[in-house]
Parts: structure tokens; C-alpha cells; sequence
């Protein structure tokens, strides 16, 4: 298990069709959502975020990592490097659906710590962690994810700093149930 934020050459970005073993990655905020037609959980872990969805008998974990991280390669419907700018989609089982954008964006370090100094006292809603500084920057890393939820999806977006690299990831996905009409 890794213990330190990665390089974000090293970052990767996973969706499974299964849940995850906890003890693949370190939790640092952990946050359950409950709806009516589907439940969630959504963690900032030392390298990313980790998202847990769940909707009848169907579960989706999207995991935004370290390519070194553990991970199982069973039911692994997306496997990409977490580079440049990338959209993917997913439809699963009983039509649920399943987009995501993420980038990861170098900045200057000036705009870097503007950024960083917005997400440290700007968002009052959401999951926030504060990473400790790595010794070479006097900055530590932080992660931020916000939530939205709705009758029949959930939108996450994520914002992850890494102060070594001066560089942000960040990831927007949606998962959700078919309209009503489309169950007739």
C-alpha cells in the first residue's frame, strides 16, 4: 500500500464494475451518501479519491490512484494514464450510465499557490484534506471533493493539488439511473 502521494507522471484513473477492497488504499475523509434509488461513498485517499456507487445489484468504483497502487484487474472497465485532458464513458447493466472528464493541468507555480490558497479557505462544502508538505515544498498537497446529488444521479467533482509537480487534477463524473420513462 502506498503511503506517500505519487508523481503525477505515476497517476492513473480506474472505474470497476465491483466494489474495493478498503485496504488497498489509505482513507483520509470518507463521506456516505444515501438516495432512494442508489447510495455512495466518496473518499480522498493519500493519492486521489475513491468513489463507491451503488444502485440495485450494480456497483461502480471510480479510483483516481497511483499507477503503482494495488488494484484488482477483474471487472475493470477503464484503465487510462491520468494525462492531459481525456473523457470516457461507460453504459452498464439496466442501462445505468457512467461519464467522467478528468485533466491533469501543469501551472505556473504563482497561479499554483492562488489555486491552492482558493480550495484552503474558499469551500465550506464538500470533503477537504489538507495533505502535510512532502519537505521540498513548503506547501502540502490538498484534495477536495464536492457532491450533488439528484432523484437519479450524482455528480462528483474532484480537485487534487500536488505542490512537487505544481500541477491540479481534476476529475468531474456522473453516475446515473435511466429516466423513469425509459423503464417502461
Amino acid at each position: 500500500m502506498l503511503s506517500v502521494r505519487p508523481k503525477v507522471a505515476e497517476l492513473a484513473f480506474h472505474l470497476f464494475s465491483r466494489s474495493l477492497h478498503p485496504e488497498l488504499y489509505t482513507i483520509h475523509k470518507s463521506r456516505r451518501i444515501e438516495r432512494g434509488n442508489y447510495e455512495a461513498r466518496v473518499e480522498i485517499t493519500n493519492c486521489g479519491h475513491v468513489i463507491t456507487w451503488t444502485s440495485g445489484g450494480m456497483t461502480l468504483s471510480e479510483v483516481a490512484s497511483s499507477a503503482h497502487q494495488p488494484l484488482p484487474k477483474r471487472r475493470c472497465l477503464i484503465a487510462e494514464p491520468l494525462k492531459g485532458s481525456r473523457t470516457e464513458r461507460a453504459k452498464c447493466r439496466d442501462e445505468i450510465g457512467y461519464r467522467t472528464h478528468f485533466q491533469l493541468e501543469p501551472v505556473d507555480p504563482e497561479m499554483f499557490r492562488m489555486v491552492q490558497k482558493q480550495l484552503e479557505h474558499g469551500p465550506t462544502a464538500g470533503l477537504l484534506h489538507n495533505f502535510d508538505a512532502s519537505g521540498r515544498m513548503a506547501l502540502g498537497a490538498l484534495s477536495y471533493v464536492n457532491v450533488e446529488t439528484r432523484h437519479r444521479s450524482m455528480l462528483v467533482q474532484a480537485i487534487h493539488t500536488f505542490p512537487d509537480d505544481y500541477a491540479i487534477v481534476k476529475v468531474e463524473s456522473l453516475f446515473s439511473l435511466p429516466s423513469e420513462t425509459d423503464e417502461v
